[in-house]
């Protein structure tokens, strides 16, 4: 099961994820990030610190939207990982590809 809340703030896209994140879920969050980004969101943080399962298909989800970002002159941080998620991105050479920041509100300031 996983939970995805989408807010607005600062001129960002805040997108909180709770649950798993894996082949059942990833189409969901998806297609979030992709409504998000094209409509017109040039900064998204993905907030994973509710995150307690990836699989691969969430990690290409993940890219999927750093990559949107990119083609779009856009932004996309993913923000909170836990130290096992940390180490997956590690493992997978996705901590050298996706931008990391420790926490939403490092990213966006305490009022976030």
């Amino acid at each position: 099961l996983l939970r995805v809340d989408t807010r607005e703030t600062d001129g960002w896209t805040v997108v909180t994820v709770t649950g798993q994140l894996d082949v059942a879920t990833a189409p969901e969050l998806r297609q979030t990030l992709v409504e998000a980004q094209y409509v017109g969101a040039a900064q998204v943080v993905l907030d994973v610190a509710g995150i307690e399962f990836v699989d691969s298909f969430g990690l290409g989800v993940l890219l999927g939207a750093h990559k949107r970002a990119r083609t779009h002159d856009g932004r996309f941080v993913l923000a909170g990982a836990s130290p096992r998620l940390r180490q997956l991105l590690e493992l997978t050479d996705l901590d050298g590809v996706l931008e990391l920041a420790e926490s939403t509100r490092q990213l966006l300031g305490p009022s976030s």
